[in-house]
């Protein structure tokens, strides 16, 4: 098989096999696509005939280009899973980015948002045009349930159960779970349904099941739902910017800040392993300050 033929085989390998999503296959493409170029333009484009020498001069020339460790690790991360499928393959006979080995990443701490900062936002949402009765469900729904913006585009109105007060989410993987969402979320849906939804649903002559619309009635891009917090950001009194990230960082942490614990967490995020949580513990620093003013002699 030529390079194209190999690199269209491992893509549908990640979608059908492997169960990933069309972004992470996306973000494999452009990786294995930059690989492509650089080896065109280095000499023999052929995957097969790639050695360590070669992965140590892309390497060499991404650190040139100055991207950042994680961007570096991600790259060399993707080149390797499509490396490992080849030799599982026996397309080649060894993998040549399993010798390359990177620095830990550095730990980015997530960042959220406060208390008093989530109440001035729910307070920018507050409108009774048809579209505000959907930004504050959208908020609600973030918050309250810590889902993925991804997660959230996919909710179909079948999905929430108002007498359990739980939503099943399709993760990652076409991994599901249950989560619960507080009255605040439920009240908010609801008027949502009523006022704004059922409105555009109507005037546009759309027919789906899917829980947030655009102003057309259609589903909701991710893209769509980052432009409508970037738009509450903008009206509201804060001056962080926002990624949709940290409204699921937000809830993570005010649950640890509250008493819950980690495993509990876990559960609620959709992490399969609580490595991918324990990062939570390193910003609940209202607990922390707490039971330090509590209980050390000189706080």
């Amino acid at each position: 098989m030529n390079n194209h033929e190999l690199k269209t085989t491992f893509l549908q390998y990640l979608i059908t096999e492997r169960h990933y999503s069309e972004l992470t296959k996306k973000a494999y493409e452009e990786d294995i696509l930059d690989f492509s170029n650089f080896l065109l333009e280095t000499g023999d484009a052929a995957y097969e005939a790639v050695t360590l020498q070669d992965v140590r001069i892309f390497l060499g020339e991404l650190t040139e280009r100055e991207l950042s460790r994680n961007t570096i690790s991600r790259k060399i991360s993707s080149l390797r899973a499509f490396y490992q499928f080849l030799l599982k393959n026996h397309v080649v006979a060894e993998n040549p980015f399993s010798y390359i080995h990177l620095k830990k990443k550095t730990l980015r701490l997530p960042r959220f948002f406060y208390e008093k900062e989530m109440e001035a936002l729910f307070q920018t949402v507050k409108g009774d045009k048809p579209l505000d009765f959907r930004n504050e469900a959208l908020l609600e729904v973030l918050y309250g349930t810590g889902i993925r913006v991804s997660e959230c585009r996919g909710i179909s109105i079948k999905d929430i159960d108002f007498d359990l007060s739980v939503v099943l989410i399709h993760g990652k993987g076409n991994k599901e779970r249950y989560v619960p969402f507080g009255h605040y979320a439920s009240v908010a849906i609801e008027e949502y349904l009523e006022k704004c939804r059922s409105v555009l649903m109507a005037k546009y002559h759309k027919e789906h099941d899917y829980l947030f619309v655009n102003h057309y009635g259609d589903q909701i891009s991710v893209s769509g739902i980052e432009y409508v917090l970037n738009q509450i950001i903008k009206k509201s009194s804060l001056t962080a910017d926002i990624h949709p990230h940290m409204l699921r960082h937000t809830f993570a942490t005010h649950l640890l800040n509250n008493g819950a614990d980690m495993r509990t967490v876990q559960e609620l995020l959709g992490h399969a392993s609580l490595s991918s949580t324990q990062i939570y513990a390193h910003v609940t620093k209202e607990h922390l300050q707490k039971n330090y003013r509590q209980f050390h002699p000189r706080a």
